[in-house]
């Protein structure tokens, strides 16, 4: 539906006021399932400890960002306009109880799932890599990733494959 189109166009209108109000900000996403309002996807360049809290708390005060119910923030290599490579981040880089920030807030009126008119809580998740400070951190692991080359054989043999 056209909603789709008009909320992207949105998301990448506001985004030097957004990178003007908080400058940690690189990129962001509103995914669709989230209808542009309940979950944003934060990439930054992270430069220092429980920064990815800032940035989420200063979203909770940004204007209408304020009604953000959730809020994924990464590391700025992470592509936040492909959900997969956020989701992946977030489930390999996040411990529950380190890496979630749960807060009260205003809230869309018109979302349901909040127990008052106007008013309920929030999340942040922390999907970026931890530094020592951030608590008990273990040997962080490099990402890997296919080189060029095997990824252009596999993908002219995806048939050959069955996939």
């Amino acid at each position: 539906m056209e909603d789709y189109f008009l909320g992207k166009a949105t998301e990448r209108i506001f985004l030097p006021l957004l990178k003007m109000l908080i400058p940690d900000i690189v990129d962001y996403a509103l995914p669709m399932a989230g209808v542009f309002h309940n979950c944003a996807y934060i990439k930054i360049r992270k430069e220092y400890p429980f920064q990815a809290r800032r940035v989420m708390h200063a979203i909770w005060g940004a204007g209408q960002m304020a009604f953000t119910k959730f809020i994924i923030v990464v590391d700025e290599h992470v592509n936040v306009h492909d959900e997969q490579d956020v989701l992946f981040h977030l489930f390999s880089n996040c411990d529950p109880k380190r890496d979630t920030e749960i807060v009260q807030g205003p809230v869309d009126i018109l979302d349901h799932a909040s127990p008052d008119l106007g008013a309920g809580g929030k999340m942040g998740f922390d999907a970026t890599v931890k530094l020592p400070a951030e608590g008990k951190v273990r040997v962080w692991p490099k990402e890997l990733e296919m080189d060029a080359k095997t990824r252009e054989l596999v993908s002219q043999r995806w048939r050959e494959y069955g996939l």
